[in-house]
């Protein structure tokens, strides 16, 4: 009973502690903790990297001013008049709209009346700076170009300072609640040049920003200054090339919907097309592999290397991306698959996506069914793990993790979905983790203490037994099948007298320890010493079925190791040895209970029972009777094939029935011999003759008994029986006589 109180409290303490972690993790889930967030979207990225985005020949293409083409073309920024050239183009091609990742900020320093005014500072002749003065402004041929093909520019959003407003050129109609904080707000803009702005078609921000390590999974489809609500670079180009007024957000409260916080963004219409987008109203980028087929060089548009039939077929009818690649105008972002990538390829991708309706998307409901596998994964384990153990534990968690993480890669690689499965993952650790550390924890303490209990007591092979497999130790009390021994040193009290309080110590010490190592040999238990006294006992803690002869065998070798000491063997020549040295030892076998016993301050593992006093009395009787080991009737019984003689019938102080108590004279060798089976015969003959109070028959067997027995240490036992048999001759006994002798003394 003991026992399962403490396995369900030690139970209960893990199963309390595993709650407890889940519901912090579940709270980090809401509140959100950047770095484990981060290692959410790390996973994705990998995901990306396993499985990206397959490139369709959407109608989307990247004109880039590369290397290449700043070499032929010459230093950048180009004159206006060659980005006009390259807007004809385009147009002429049949380019359904041309959006520029480049912001036109300043005026063309390249064009004719710049010039002049530079040649008129430097003194030139009046007729050349009017002549230049006369030639169109390239400002001016890159707008009436804008006004002739649609064209999106792009301009920069900051927050260094406050500054007017973008003059968007797109609408927006809100379904739900205004967008919240969530959306990001910029004070200011960097603008392409008034009259440029005035001929474009549409104007979106080119403002990406990148994930707190520098990786840029999404792009923002809108942004706000103030309380206007303004397109990206993608999201214009998509409403300009369709011919749409405006653009349509969606937030979460539209039509009833209550799944999210009021204000946030659930998707955004443009056109023909809806795309999902966070609360913030940004997409999830799905990156394609480089793609040569996505990209066309300028150069190869303006020195005429594409036909207009070439580039008609690149460009028809498709939404043309200009951005700068070259080294030192790059606009370089970092993605999932590649460390340096053009930034308009994300506005480019961010197109194909909507076209082709191919989106990664979180949904709204993400959140909840993360929460739900915190809670029912992690809240399981911890009910079901101190059941399980550490090995069935690690399976099952192993399970439950390799099942969220693949639920995750196949929502993922089937839906888009992007299911984060950190926390669910990091509940099954931390449960699994701490409810084993608390096991562990617990084990240790209790082999700690099994160690500091037992290891004075038992011997080395017993403690590691016991500290390999607690359970089989019932700490508190149990009752058991035991053999317990009492050894006592005779005369101690003279002994005692004669030595010094060290000599006396250090006589103990010696004598005490090959007797101990003897019993701790015969996988005995010490229980006590008691001043010289030892208390032994077999069967406990751990079971041992030999108990009856392990103890009868250590009870003959500790006699034999005091014959040995007392020839001088093992000892040290200078100790104070006081002449040969006698111990009586007492043995019996019964029932006992076991297990802690002492008080609230102070507890030690112990025996009591009649089994261990009636012990002690026959180890006291081996003074009466003059032998070194003697044991009771129930112990005798075990050892069949001992040699051992029957002493007395005895009523010992404390106890009403009589008990026959034996000597213990040898093993199977000696009990196997025929000079020991003619004294046995002899022997019994001679008791049962005394006790039928046939004092002839009997005194007729000791002068035998007392020649053979003489070898065995029997000369005072048959001394007693022959002064007995002649007190009863001279003093006949009552007609009820039963021969049991009373013990006076313990």
């Amino acid at each position: 009973m003991a026992k399962e109180v403490k396995q369900r409290s030690g139970s209960r303490g893990a199963v309390l502690a595993g709650i407890g972690l889940v519901a912090l993790v579940a709270l980090l889930h809401v509140l959100g903790l950047p770095t484990l967030d981060r290692l959410g979207l790390l996973l994705f990225d990998s995901y990306e990297r396993a499985a990206p985005r397959v490139y369709e020949d959407a109608p989307v293409r990247v004109i880039d001013i590369d290397d290449e083409s700043i070499r032929r073309l010459g230093q950048w920024p180009w004159p206006r008049s060659d980005i006009a050239r390259l807007t004809d183009r385009l147009g002429q091609a049949g380019a359904s709209v041309i959006a520029f990742d480049v912001v036109f900020s300043e005026p063309d320093r390249t064009s004719p009346a710049r010039i002049a005014d530079q040649l008129a500072r430097g003194g030139a002749e009046a007729a050349t700076v009017a002549a230049l003065r006369r030639l169109p402004d390239h400002d001016t041929q890159l707008a009436q170009s804008f006004a002739a093909t649609p064209v999106v520019l792009g301009y920069f959003l900051v927050n260094d300072h406050a500054g007017p407003q973008v003059a968007s050129k797109a609408g927006f109609a809100i379904g739900g609640s205004p967008p919240g904080d969530a959306v990001p707000a910029f004070r200011r803009s960097i603008e392409s040049l008034p009259e440029l702005n005035a001929s474009a078609a549409g104007s979106g921000s080119v403002s990406l920003a990148a994930d707190s390590d520098g990786i840029l999974r999404s792009v923002p489809l809108i942004a706000r200054q103030g309380n206007q609500l303004l397109p990206s670079l993608s999201l214009e180009a998509l409403r300009v090339a369709q011919g749409a007024g405006s653009i349509m957000v969606r937030t979460s409260d539209a039509s009833g919907e209550t799944r999210g916080a009021p204000g946030q963004i659930v998707a955004i219409k443009v056109g023909q097309f809806e795309i999902p987008t966070t609360a913030a109203g940004e997409l999830w980028l799905h990156y394609t592999r480089p793609v040569p087929a996505r990209t066309i060089p300028a150069w190869k548009i303006l020195d005429g290397t594409l036909s207009p039939a070439e580039l008609e077929t690149a460009v028809a009818g498709r939404i043309v991306f200009v951005g700068a690649g070259a080294i030192g105008l790059r606009d370089l972002i970092s993605t999932p698959l590649r460390d340096h990538e053009l930034g308009v390829i994300a506005h480019a991708q961010a197109a194909e996506q909507v076209i082709l309706g191919h989106f990664l998307h979180r949904p709204d409901w993400a959140p909840g069914l993360e929460m739900a596998l915190i809670l029912g994964l992690g809240l399981g384990l911890a009910v079901l793990l101190p059941r399980l153990g550490a090995a069935r534990g690690a399976f099952v968690g192993l399970g439950a993790i390799g099942l969220v993480g693949a639920g995750s890669w196949l929502a993922f690689i089937q839906r888009g979905y992007l299911l984060d499965p950190t926390y669910p993952v990091l509940a099954l650790l931390l449960v699994y983790s701490a409810q084993t550390v608390l096991v562990f924890y617990r084990e240790e303490r209790r082999r700690a203490y099994i160690h500091s209990a037992f290891d004075r007591f038992l011997s080395p092979e017993m403690v590691r037994r016991i500290a390999a497999d607690p359970d089989r130790l019932e700490l508190g009390g149990e009752e058991r099948e035991m053999t317990v021994l009492f050894c006592d040193v005779r005369n101690f009290s003279g002994i005692s007298e004669h030595l010094a309080p060290k000599q006396v110590i250090d006589f103990l010490i010696t004598l005490l320890t090959p007797l101990c190592d003897v019993l701790l040999a015969r996988k005995a238990t010490i229980d006590k010493f008691i001043g010289d006294a030892i208390v032994a006992f077999w069967n406990a803690p751990l079971d041992d079925p030999d108990q009856h002869r392990n103890s009868a065998r250590a009870a003959l070798e500790m006699v034999r190791k005091l014959g040995a000491l007392n020839a001088g063997e093992g000892r040290d020549p200078d100790l104070a040895w006081p002449g040969p040295v006698r111990i009586g030892i007492g043995l019996n076998c019964g029932l006992c209970c076991v297990g802690n016993m002492g008080s609230a301050q102070r507890l030690s593992y112990s025996l009591i029972g009649d089994t261990v006093n009636l012990s002690s009395r026959i180890e006291g009787l081996t003074k009466f009777y003059g032998v070194s080991i003697a044991i009771g009737k129930a112990l005798h019984d075990n050892l069949s094939e001992f040699a051992a003689l029957e002493m007395d019938l005895v009523r010992v102080v404390g106890r009403d029935a009589p008990e026959r108590v034996f000597v213990l004279l040898g093993d199977e060798e000696l009990a196997g011999s025929s000079k020991f089976a003619d004294l046995r015969e002899r022997h019994n003959a001679m008791v049962a003759a005394y006790r039928a109070a046939d004092w002839d028959v009997a005194g007729q067997q000791l002068p035998f008994l007392m020649e053979h027995g003489n070898v065995l240490g029997l000369t005072n036992l048959y001394a007693l029986y022959r002064k007995r048999i002649e007190t009863l001759i001279a003093h006949p006994p009552p007609a009820d006589w039963d021969g049991i002798y009373d013990a006076r003394s313990k």
